[in-house]
């Protein structure tokens, strides 16, 4: 087993130096790491960033400018689950500002494309509630959100 956990690479058309200061500015306790750049050997333009390493909430990130080969999809994305309401919607705002988009239940992408699920407190135990009848109210009322409202969910739940 890995002694030292993992960190995740994520590959971008030429912005993931802009992609690190983003993630850092919306996540306070991130920090950046080095820069290596292209040199004469290539594949990219020489000085221009290749990698960038950086951690948010501890979890270690290198963002790669490797090209349009292989773009985000919504097969992975990154669960922030939230203290409270305040926190979802404050991580919400930031990540679809500037060019993000709203998804379904409770997901997003942000201006790079990456996908992000921003989950408030009590969602995933409405969803996974022991009775099948409260869990499918609160289900039903999730799959017509975008952002997740854990208190409409948790009505709906109640309901019956």
């Amino acid at each position: 087993m890995a002694s030292t956990g993992f960190t995740t690479c994520l590959w971008f058309d030429g912005d993931a130096e802009a992609a690190a200061d983003h993630y850092l500015s919306v996540f306070k306790d991130g920090r950046r790491g080095r820069t290596a750049r292209y040199n004469e050997a290539g594949p990219g333009t020489p000085g221009a960033v290749m990698v960038v390493e950086f951690e948010i909430n501890g979890q270690k990130f290198i963002g790669l400018n490797g090209g349009p080969q292989f773009p985000f999809t919504e097969a992975v994305s990154f669960q922030i689950h939230c203290r409270d309401e305040a926190e979802a919607d404050y991580y919400w705002d930031a990540l679809t500002r500037d060019g993000g988009e709203e998804g379904a239940c409770g997901w997003l992408k942000d201006r790079f494309g990456v996908s992000w699920q921003v989950i408030p407190p009590g969602v995933i135990d409405l969803i996974a509630d022991p009775d099948p009848a409260r869990a499918a109210r609160a289900a039903a009322v999730m799959m017509k959100m975008k952002k997740l409202d854990a208190a409409a969910m948790r009505r709906a739940a109640e309901e019956g």
